[in-house]
């Protein structure tokens, strides 16, 4: 609309027999303003079924050389992406992928099979921190801060998604801790954070610092579990069926205190410390006095300070060596006011039968240079691919990473 403003003042301008100066001025204001865009995704696609490029030359200038993995691992890109973030994978291969910082949702596919994306669509814009994604029986579903999406039959629509349907508007609308990452549970029912609304605090409404869920239609909204302070990952284990997350710890307790956490609920109503206790066995210098740590479930893992995890998944494929099976590889989003950086990285957690883990050791690192501290990625998300190779978003690069294993 503005630049059709410009174009009709140029035209009078030019009516009124300005000087050539002036009107070439007017032209060129026009001419800058109706091309001023800062990325692809602004500019209107030329292709018939509204999609851009997935890959471009951008991604070329990657240090992905200075990623370290296990032997035998490779690592490449799959797609570019802004802010990618929280990922889902359709089974006709198409992998939606959403926006924290920025406002949009995004679907990327590979059309060739040569595990690398050529095409991309917008589905949607103008979102409150879209950050969580979830597909099921053919339909997207999306998390905002307080609301639930759904865009019905989205793959034969891609090009023209159409409004969506709000499932459920009644979260709240804080925006501290306020992004979601949700995911359909074995259950069916659609799970979906509520991270608590402060650093530390104790809130009087029972769904902060939450994992809920609710049915496919947004009804029958529960409180899962609580004393979670920032999920922002789930998975479920592939054979007890149990849920298992990452939990962010407080800050402003120091450099090395408390831990975050991975946690697992073996039912509905399990409590998880916060903000009492952390890590299993800090007390909270504010609210610890309030109750004990016994009263909680103890982490099944505790992690590194600060190191934000983020995205995980159990690895359930065959590409990777027989020690992987059933193991979970987590995305550590790298910490934010720690003197020395920490997290940047992926990680392995080795899990038993039980429900705790037995290990806590490093898969992939190279996003941060400890020596210079100076970063080029930060992992978000982890997801599978049928070929069992792995997928990881990255916000600070704006990728998608695909790691492979040939031996």
């Amino acid at each position: 609309m503005v630049c059709l403003y410009l174009v009709i003042w140029a035209f009078k301008i030019e009516m009124m027999n300005f000087q050539k100066s002036v009107l070439l001025s007017s032209l060129l204001i026009v001419a800058l303003c109706c091309n001023n865009t800062s990325t692809n995704n602004s500019v209107v696609s030329t292709a018939v079924d509204n999609s851009f490029p997935a890959i471009t030359e951008a991604s070329a200038k990657l240090p992905l050389e200075s990623i370290k993995l296990p032997k035998g691992f490779s690592i490449s890109i799959f797609a570019e992406v802004e802010d990618a973030r929280s990922m889902a994978l359709s089974p006709g291969g198409t992998l939606f992928v959403g926006n924290r910082g920025e406002d949009k949702v995004y679907a990327v596919k590979d059309t060739d099979g040569d595990f690398k994306a050529d095409k991309k669509w917008v589905i949607a814009s103008g979102l409150n921190m879209p950050n969580g994604v979830a597909f099921r029986d053919g339909d997207l579903y999306v998390a905002e801060v307080n609301q639930i999406h759904k865009f019905s039959d989205i793959e034969s629509k891609l090009a023209a998604p159409g409004k969506s349907t709000i499932i459920y508007d009644k979260f709240p609308t804080e925006k501290h801790h306020g992004w979601k990452y949700i995911s359909f549970g074995p259950d069916g029912k659609l799970y979906v954070p509520v991270g608590a609304p402060c650093n530390i605090c104790e809130s009087k409404d029972p769904v902060f610092a939450s994992i809920t869920r609710m049915n496919t239609d947004g009804a029958g909204v529960e409180v899962y579990a609580s004393g979670v302070r920032n999920t922002v990952g789930f998975t479920w284990h592939p054979e007890t069926k149990n849920i298992w997350f990452t939990d962010n710890g407080r800050d402003m307790m120091g450099d090395d205190t408390p831990p975050c956490e991975l946690n697992t609920a073996t039912k509905a109503g399990q409590h998880f410390g916060y903000p009492y206790c952390h890590g299993g066995t800090i007390k909270d210098p504010e609210f610890g006095n309030k109750r004990a740590c016994s009263e909680f479930v103890q982490p099944a893992q505790n992690l590194g300070a600060h190191v934000a995890p983020l995205g995980l998944k159990f690895y359930t494929a065959s590409m990777f060596p027989a020690e992987y099976k059933n193991q979970i590889i987590l995305a550590e989003h790298g910490s934010w006011n720690r003197s020395k950086k920490s997290g940047y990285k992926l990680s392995l957690v080795k899990v038993g039968k039980s429900n705790s883990a037995s290990s806590y050791t490093t898969f992939a690192s190279g996003w941060l240079d400890e020596a210079t501290q100076k970063v080029w990625g930060r992992p978000v998300d982890v997801l599978l691919l049928p070929d069992g190779s792995m997928l990881v978003s990255d916000d600070y690069a704006g990728v998608i990473y695909r790691i492979s294993y040939k031996g």
